[in-house]
């Protein structure tokens, strides 16, 4: 993995070299700001804590990761510049693994820039921040866990929003897989085991317990195992898509 820091920094600046980064960035710094003081009645609760917060992130990621996540190679396949990057002295999973880093640190981040949010509710009263921090890593694992998704769908489109459309749909597919609606159209045919198997999978319920200052071992190797499945998943589908 010699090559991986050459692609995540090439992969990196690139962002910045373009409106996109900047873009990005203010749109979820207002938005998270409008749903949290708005939406959230962060004034009015008269709770000093980020709960409001970190409730509308899975949500907010839902459509701003997609766009982030459907140029990593949908973009490089259209402009024909795939073959080239090939050719390199670099392996699959280096220039997989490159680009995954380079987008999950830049949402990073963007996520880090909310940073006023945390002053503010110590300003006003007395947090838990060992419950804030855990918000931010469980923010951070879950905006890795739709870029990796995103990674795999974008190396399988062409089109960036073909790209974007897929991934916000198959995200979407992993919150909702722990919502009663769809427990109970498995519960009445599937046996119980396959109904767990299905509530496990949902986006909100671990991100849910670690927002609420809980680090469970089992919800930190769920996101990583779901991350470490979409990447190889993308390293198979680019490897297979490189003649195209």
């Amino acid at each position: 993995m010699r090559q991986l820091p050459v692609v995540f920094k090439r992969e990196l600046a690139s962002y910045f070299a373009t409106p996109l980064a900047y873009v990005f960035i203010v749109i979820f710094l207002v938005l998270s700001g409008v749903f949290t003081l708005y939406l959230g009645s962060f004034f009015e609760r008269a709770q000093a804590d980020l709960s409001a917060f970190f409730t509308f992130h899975p949500w907010l990621y839902l459509f701003l990761v997609p766009a982030l996540a459907m140029r990593l190679w949908a973009e490089e396949r259209k402009s024909g510049t795939i073959e080239l990057l090939m050719t390199l002295p670099i392996t699959r999973s280096e220039a997989v693994g490159g680009k995954f880093l380079a987008a999950w640190v830049f949402a990073g981040i963007a996520l880090l820039l909310t940073f006023p949010m945390v002053i503010t509710v110590n300003y006003l009263g007395e947090p838990d921040n060992g419950a804030i921090l855990t918000g931010y890593i469980g923010s951070w694992l879950l905006a890795g866990g739709y870029l990796a998704i995103g990674s795999c769908l974008s190396a399988l489109a062409k089109n960036q929003v073909i790209a974007f459309i897929l991934t916000a749909c198959v995200c979407f597919l992993f919150i909702v897989s722990g919502f009663p609606l769809v427990l109970d159209a498995f519960s009445g045919w599937a046996p119980q085991a396959l109904v767990d198997a299905v509530a496990s999978l949902s986006f909100l319920t671990r991100f849910d317990a670690i927002s609420k200052g809980v680090l469970d071992l089992r919800d930190l190797l769920y996101f990583a195992s779901l991350i470490l499945a979409w990447l190889a998943a993308t390293a198979v589908v680019v490897d297979l898509k490189k003649a195209d």
